[in-house]
């Protein structure tokens, strides 16, 4: 039997709703077996890249305390150089 007799001996509309239900079927079938692993996997990899991201985070400020730690030593001991050089002149 081919779609047309179906549709001689059922109708088109009833025809119709058993290939939309199928279609539906498909449809719903693909995403559970093929999307929703997909955008599991995907949320645990950006969970993961959000948390070295915080790292990171945390990484650069820690650095930027250092850096900044270090010029103000640098100046601190630039004034030293000067304040023990006028001394000296005088």
């Amino acid at each position: 039997m081919d779609i047309v007799d179906f549709i001689q001996k059922f109708g088109f509309p009833t025809v119709m709703v058993i290939g939309l239900g199928y279609f539906v079927y498909f449809v719903w079938q693909t995403i559970t077996k093929t999307i929703d692993p997909a955008v599991s996997e995907m949320k645990t990899t950006i969970i993961r890249l959000t948390d070295q991201l915080r790292l990171l985070d945390q990484d650069m400020i820690r650095l930027k305390e250092k850096v900044d730690t270090v010029v103000r030593l640098k100046e601190n001991e630039k004034v030293n150089i000067k304040e023990s050089s006028q001394e000296d002149n005088s």
